[in-house]
């Protein structure tokens, strides 16, 4: 089985989507990366949907990704004595350490640091910026704040505060306890959740020590501001639209996406556009014109992958979600225009030999007749290096390293193939047309492009480029002479 597109999809798993029926169906109908959400279900309900996920690409025999989103920090308020309380504009309302029962005057913020950072002018937002009240004044133990927009407030609603960054590690207590028990199942990827610093990532990235790639989710303004450091610290990104439009003006978000889709698709790093895509279908079989839209835009952009969240979590239409995002995608790849946008937002600078490589295939294959480019990999930068060109044919990863291929599911175009270890140059070309034949891109009448390094098995040595026939007597008899 493989792709008939190039953007991925990314289907989270929940109480709609976890027995092994429910799974390959979202599979077949096109998911290449599953998200588990740390933020529910047990680690013994984890474990088993990597396990269910893990089964299924034994049958299916090609990789299937597994992206674990961790929680991370939750600041909420605590709870108030005779339930919930409404809070009117223009009133005063305070915060503070007591952990007293809250009334329509006080209530509890468990959370000093936020005091700490708090300033006069400060907006504190709740229940997903549906109350948003402003700091009149503050102290290390409490904030008197005015109602600036009013509403309903009731136990343990959601506080974010969008003014300031603040003094909290990226990682809570249990964020440790599950970035260790998904690293242990064998992961690819760790999604990192409330990242305002460079300093999260790397943080993140020496407990994983190795076993999952980083994917910093930018859902904070201080992540904005901080975007080029932690780019450069990431392993991907993932645009998570839901936090960004509470802490931020819903009309800003659409151009944050767009400059964030394009600066990662330049470092050759996968970005995810997620959140609220197809939100109707979580009740609806059917989405709305404007969710269709929002999902072609992510593509026209140059996005890596489309996510789904709560559609097939815990929709009732989990796999007709999958199906329609596929459907879209495919419409989209289909469109003359798409592949002008794409061209067009090409904009990339070499600064080495494998980028100048890779520059070199692209531009090969989309001059002559060329059905693939065939990469060979140890780490996957180059094949990485080669979706940042967005080539018009399609990009077969070939690696004898199973993690690198699950990790690559994740980016643009990539079809990923296993191998044996290679040793020789000509083995390499043998293995790179047994797949573009085997995966239906080309038959041995016609031609591919293989790029390696030799040394092989040593990363970073991209240095060979050879156009080369899918029939292996040629390949031989070239090789003789």
């Amino acid at each position: 089985m493989r792709r008939n597109r190039n953007v991925k999809i990314v289907a989270t798993l929940g109480p709609a989507s976890s027995d092994l029926d429910t799974i390959r169906a979202l599979f077949d109908a096109g998911a290449d990366v599953f998200r588990l959400n740390m933020s529910h279900g047990s680690h013994g309900e984890i474990r088993a949907r990597h396990d269910l996920v893990r089964q299924i690409e034994a049958e299916a025999g090609r990789p299937i990704a597994l992206l674990a989103d961790l929680q991370g920090p939750k600041l909420r308020v605590g709870a108030f004595a005779t339930g919930p309380v409404e809070l009117e504009e223009g009133a005063a309302f305070r915060l503070d350490l007591d952990d007293a029962p809250g009334d329509a005057q006080r209530v509890q913020l468990p959370h000093p640091e936020i005091f700490a950072a708090l300033e006069p002018g400060a907006e504190l937002l709740i229940n997903d910026g549906k109350i948003r009240l402003e700091v009149v004044a503050c102290g290390a133990d409490f904030a008197d704040c005015v109602v600036a927009v009013g509403g309903v407030i009731s136990d343990r609603k959601g506080v974010n505060v969008p003014d300031v960054v603040l003094p909290l590690a990226a990682l809570s207590d249990k964020d440790r306890r599950d970035l260790e028990f998904v690293c242990d199942l064998g992961v690819d990827w760790l999604a990192l959740s409330f990242v305002q610093r460079a300093e999260d990532v790397t943080e993140a990235r020496a407990l994983a020590r190795g076993r999952a790639a980083i994917m910093a989710k930018i859902e904070k303004p201080a992540a904005v501001k901080a975007f080029d450091e932690i780019l450069a610290a990431a392993d991907g990104i993932m645009v998570a639209r839901g936090d960004l439009g509470v802490e931020l003006p819903v009309h800003a978000v659409p151009p944050i996406q767009k400059r964030l889709v394009r600066r990662t698709r330049a470092a050759a790093k996968p970005v995810i556009v997620a959140t609220q895509m197809l939100e109707s279908m979580i009740e609806s079989p059917m989405p709305t014109r404007a969710e269709v839209s929002d999902v072609a835009t992510a593509i026209y952009e140059g996005a890596d992958a489309v996510m789904l969240s709560a559609e097939s979590a815990a929709g009732a239409y989990p796999v007709e979600a999958v199906a329609t995002m596929n459907n879209v995608a495919i419409s989209v790849e289909g469109d003359p225009t798409w592949r002008e946008v794409i061209v067009a937002s090409r904009k990339i600078d070499h600064v080495g030999v494998a980028d100048g490589i890779v520059a070199a295939a692209r531009e090969i294959a989309e001059t002559t007749d060329i059905k693939a480019i065939c990469c060979f990999t140890e780490s996957g930068s180059t094949p990485s290096k080669v979706a940042r060109e967005r080539p018009q044919v399609p990009i077969i990863a070939l690696s004898p390293s199973p993690a690198t291929l699950r990790r690559l599911c994740l980016t643009w175009g990539i079809h990923c193939v296993a191998t044996g270890p290679i040793d020789r140059f000509k083995s390499a070309v043998v293995s790179a047309a047994r797949a573009a034949r085997d995966l239906g891109l080309a038959t041995e009448q016609e031609q591919i492009v293989v790029t390696a390094g030799v040394p092989f098995n040593v990363p970073g040595t991209t240095n060979i480029l050879r156009v080369a026939p899918c029939d292996e007597r040629l390949i031989y008899r070239a090789e003789a002479e």
